[in-house]
């Protein structure tokens, strides 16, 4: 509560004071503009018009000569079952292979004919389509991305082809042992829960499913009201909000109401697949964090900066900043290894008016992963693991404010330079739309950040990661990873 009030107070002051910003206007308002509304900031507003349809349409207009635009939806496997797991990710790839309008291959030559290009993805809360074409064409993307998300045609023979793919997509999945990993933390974690399911579904499920289950699918998760259509670079607004009134109606079945988003249940446990055949053992360990809303999500991005990350082929690793680092290289415990802050989100009727103080008032707050995955040999996974619960202890209790400077300025760093393409902007302002109701500008980010203190950390580190039982997953020859009970036990340090 302190860490929010004070983070409140440096706000007020900064609306106070500052001569960037209006006194009447909020922080919120000063870079995320209505329609007609005037930015009081020299950068390029994120501008958000709200349809009648209920589409939501949010851009950032450089007036560059590229743009890129998509189509995120408020649909993936979290909003799946154990029966139709799966079936997202399935819809995903039928979509690329014939509409009404357009065969696969009409389709293809049109892409390329622009020059642009086209890409989808899924993930466990969005399913994403997009386009990377000329600025002068984004009203042919806007109309082809319309026609793949809303009159995909399901063809019996397009279905069973794209099984084989999918299958075979699953075995090369299985081989990257990084996937595999994620994927037993998540099903140990959330066991019993939709964050358990694996975004690509289990063999038994994408042998079974049909038109029938993927236009279900269709009609009762793309509907208008749960997309957000983002545009980045040389998008003219009010030219794309007529592109989308135009095109994007909805899937014309029968709409079933908006599947909620309950809570998932964490629970400390773990799960082992022995494989000695392996080189080396992957393992993940991580407590519950905190879901895209919460008040504590900077603070616990800043406490995983400070862990970072190191790989074998940094030549400099024994001069990094970072404890856990020196500790790799110079023991050399680990081949590799990452922290990581895994987000997810509650879907809310506040979703419109999102705001880090009424989510705090309300309490609307979900979970996540917080913690570190590892590549190493099956020696050394009792050391290394000893050095990363160290350094989970310490970040309760004995970090230094040099080192939470340091670690906001790579995070505030880190996190601009992802945003130098029209790609990545409109990617933050489709994913932000959906998890907030609104984008973030960089300016009240960066402000967010260092508004933390090492106190701030250590009280938030204490809050989610001392004495908490955490979730391990484990692949390979891991036969030296400590038992539960042990690593359980190094959560906290016994002190007189």
């Amino acid at each position: 509560m302190s860490s929010i009030l004070k983070l409140s107070n440096s706000v007020a002051k900064l609306s106070k004071n500052s001569g960037i910003l209006k006194a009447s206007k909020s922080l919120r308002n000063a870079s995320t503009v209505l329609k007609n509304d005037i930015p009081v900031l020299n950068v390029p507003p994120t501008t958000c018009t709200t349809l009648t349809s209920g589409v939501r349409v949010a851009t950032e207009d450089w007036g560059s000569q590229t743009a890129t635009v998509g189509i995120w939806i408020d649909a993936g496997s979290r909003y799946e079952n154990s029966k139709n797991n799966g079936v997202a990710h399935f819809m995903e790839h039928m979509a690329f292979k014939g509409t009404g309008k357009r065969t696969q291959g009409q389709l293809e030559i049109e892409i390329e004919d622009m020059g642009a290009q086209l890409n989808a993805y899924t993930s466990r809360e969005q399913t994403v389509y997009y386009s990377r074409c000329l600025a002068k064409d984004v009203p042919r993307a806007i109309e082809i991305l319309a026609d793949i998300v809303q009159n995909a045609k399901l063809g019996e023979q397009e279905i069973e082809r794209e099984r084989g793919v999918i299958l075979r997509e699953m075995q090369e999945v299985e081989s990257n042992l990084q996937e595999v990993v994620f994927d037993h933390l998540h099903t140990t974690a959330y066991q019993g829960t939709p964050l358990a399911n694996t975004i690509l579904g289990p063999t038994e499920n994408i042998k079974r499913i049909n038109a029938t289950d993927l236009r279900s699918y269709l009609n009762s998760h793309y509907s208008p009201g749960r997309m957000v259509v983002a545009g980045a670079g040389g998008v003219n607004h009010d030219e794309l909000c007529k592109l989308v009134e135009t095109h994007i109606t909805g899937t014309g079945g029968p709409v079933s109401e908006i599947p909620s988003l309950a809570p998932c249940r964490f629970t400390g446990s773990e799960i082992r697949v022995r494989d000695d055949s392996l080189p080396l053992a992957h393992v993940a360990i991580a407590v519950e964090g905190v879901g895209w809303t919460d008040p504590d999500l900077l603070t616990l991005m800043v406490a995983s900066t400070l862990l970072g990350a190191w790989d074998r082929s940094q030549a400099s690793a024994k001069q990094n900043a970072t404890t856990l680092a020196r500790a790799s290289a110079e023991g050399d415990l680990c081949h590799s290894y990452q922290s990581f802050n895994t987000c997810y989100k509650v879907r809310t009727t506040f979703l419109n008016i999102l705001d880090i103080f009424i989510i705090f008032a309300f309490n609307f707050q979900d979970t996540g992963l917080w913690g570190v995955y590892f590549v190493s040999d099956h020696l050394k996974l009792e050391d290394m693991l000893f050095n990363i619960q160290q350094e989970f202890v310490r970040l309760c209790t004995h970090i230094t404010e040099g080192e939470v400077e340091r670690a906001k300025a790579l995070l505030t760093a880190n996190t601009l330079l992802q945003l130098d393409t029209s790609t990545s902007v409109c990617e933050d302002i489709g994913r932000q739309f959906l998890c907030y109701g609104r984008r973030i500008p960089p300016h009240e980010l960066t402000h967010r950040i260092n508004s933390i203190t090492a106190q701030n950390v250590r009280d938030v580190c204490f809050k989610y990661i001392y004495d908490r039982c955490p979730a391990v997953a484990a692949v390979g020859p891991v036969e030296n990873l400590p038992d539960y009970n042990r690593i359980r036990s190094s959560m906290y340090w016994l002190r007189v």
